[in-house]
């Protein structure tokens, strides 16, 4: 049958999805873990219990599809940057895994930045200088967990840990590599001034390798628990960034992919190393004739998640959702919507379709309200972790679909900043193609469009890391030719182009919602401060 497989290890869940050579999904299955945060500025996941969802993904998958295991011709993995853990000489956790949205090396980055030594690893590494960085969070063990620093074997991300138990070697990919903040922009190797800064050999690190690396002989165990069989072909894959680029059309050099899953990003490949002078923007090497350039938001569909069960969980002043909607039925944009659910699943708690169809109830600009989305702080384009969220301009007459349509658009002005800014370093875009949870939305992804003023295209494949993970086996494996031909695999669901009146009220709405983040910037930290203290 020749399926190949695209495993997405997600900040929240495992996807796996079986695809047949052109694109069709033969099957599918998803597990959710766990986000621990025991304090503010922490964000932990147990290793094991993503190893145990990763296992259920594959036999849900295979089960959904009625696939038996000799019908799969290779696995490709995309794995969520940034994370990092310690092992022991067997490879066993000695610490939780620390995800991207750890922010505990927020004073060592600081003191980074003030030596002036981060404007110098940017220009090495390509990484921005944010607690996300592993670099953050090796110096923050260093400082704080001295004994755990200089005992622990190795440093490695959750994909080194699955390959690892999976084959027994270390195998680290140069794209997800790229955004350690401790690998030579040139792509070929550790840097040897971001390791001497972090107090480790490149032996305490991953094994380098292509992201097109075949590995075979999963061990038997392994093999049975994820319902495959032990000669299944694995290629090492990428980042989910880097592989939603691929998974959305967006492989070739010059076009632009936009994803909102928790978080957002917008990224496009360019043909040779290409940093901001500001250090605004990540270039991170992907192979030797492709490196992926852009900038990550904090703050997507998590955002929206935070209002619904913070705000919409009980009884609410203002119109109900029903009467609301049948009040406006014309703003009712179900066409190209898969219901996605938000909900965790208690009751009262709105689906994404009743969410965003509350908000299609106002006009653009959510009658005057703005929404800064920044509740773990911000990455691109400010690399700020003390910002925070803020509802700017609310007034008595404004009812809760003001505010949901304030947060569908401050994610969005969000992304158009980092779109903004990419643009200032590379040529402006035509385009930009939508992958992640937002794109089952064609309400949500038409604002883009008005926002953006740019032709949105949403790719038939929502999960675009997964996808693109699937056609990197396929390229690895010969099954297809190149990145450049991955392009012809993915086939467009719809487009949005700009409307001329909302584009009007955006083009308004968008300097006033910078010029807010602008004026609290000096307050955000006094904030914090006194977030930790009453």
């Amino acid at each position: 049958m020749g399926l190949f497989v695209g495993l997405d290890i997600g900040t929240t869940s495992a996807k796996v999805f079986l695809f047949e050579r052109h694109g069709k999904i033969r099957g599918q299955g998803k597990a959710a873990y766990t986000l621990l945060v025991p304090e503010p500025g922490r964000a932990e996941q147990r290793p094991q219990e993503i190893m145990d969802a990763v296992a259920l993904a594959f036999r849900r998958a295979m089960t959904s599809g009625g696939v038996r295991p000799e019908d799969i011709e290779a696995v490709g993995v995309s794995a969520a940057m940034h994370s990092l853990m310690a092992v022991d000489k067997d490879g066993m956790p000695l610490t939780p895994l620390l995800t991207w949205a750890d922010n505990r090396s927020v004073t060592q980055l600081a003191e980074l930045k003030r030596s002036g030594a981060a404007s110098e690893l940017y220009a090495l590494t390509g990484t921005p200088a944010h607690p996300m960085s592993p670099l953050g969070k090796l110096l923050w063990w260093k400082e704080n967990m001295p004994e755990l620093f200089e005992t622990a074997a190795r440093f490695i991300s959750i994909k080194e840990y699955l390959l690892y138990r999976c084959f027994g070697v270390y195998a680290l990919d140069v794209s997800t590599a790229a955004a350690t903040g401790l690998l030579d922009i040139s792509g070929r190797g550790w840097s040897d001034e971001a390791l001497e800064l972090a107090g480790i050999g490149k032996e305490r690190l991953g094994e380098l390798v292509p992201v097109t690396e075949v590995l075979r002989g999963m061990k038997p165990e392994m093999a049975a628990a994820f319902g495959l069989s032990p000669g299944t072909k694995w290629v090492v894959g990428a980042s989910d960034g880097a592989l939603a680029n691929i998974g959305s059309g967006a492989a070739s050099p010059g076009s632009t992919a936009v994803t909102i899953d928790g978080g957002g990003a917008v990224r496009r490949f360019v043909t040779r190393p290409m940093t901001d002078p500001e250090g605004r923007m990540f270039c991170y090497p992907f192979s030797e004739d492709r490196w992926l350039i852009g900038g990550p938001t904090s703050s997507g569909g998590v955002a929206l998640r935070w209002f619904n069960e913070q705000f919409m969980g009980g009884a609410q002043p203002g119109p109900s959702l029903r009467d609301a909607v049948r009040a406006h039925p014309e703003r009712r944009q179900r066409r190209g919507r898969h219901h996605a659910a938000i909900d965790p699943g208690q009751p009262g708690f709105l689906s994404l379709d009743e969410l965003i169809d509350l908000a299609m109830t106002v006009p653009p600009g959510a009658g005057g309200v703005l929404f800064l989305p920044y509740l773990s702080g911000e990455r691109a384009p400010y690399w700020n972790p003390d910002a925070r969220g803020v509802f700017a301009g609310a007034g008595l007459h404004h009812g809760r679909q003001h505010f949901v349509r304030a947060v569908l658009e401050g994610v969005l002005f969000a992304v158009n900043d980092v779109t903004e800014t990419l643009s200032g370093l590379a040529s402006p875009p035509e385009r930009m193609l939508a992958s992640g949870g937002f794109a089952s939305s064609a309400a949500w992804t038409g604002l883009l469009s008005d926002i953006t003023g740019l032709r949105i295209d949403v790719p038939g494949c929502f999960e675009a890391s997964a996808f693109g993970a699937a056609l990197l086996a396929m390229i690895a494996t010969g099954a297809l030719d190149s990145l450049d031909e991955a392009d012809d695999r993915v086939g467009i669901l719809r487009s949005h182009a700009p409307s001329d009146a909302n584009r009007a009220v955006y083009e308004k709405l968008y300097p006033l919602f910078k010029d807010v983040y602008r004026r609290l910037e000096p307050v955000f930290p006094e904030l914090v401060s006194m977030q930790g203290k009453v």
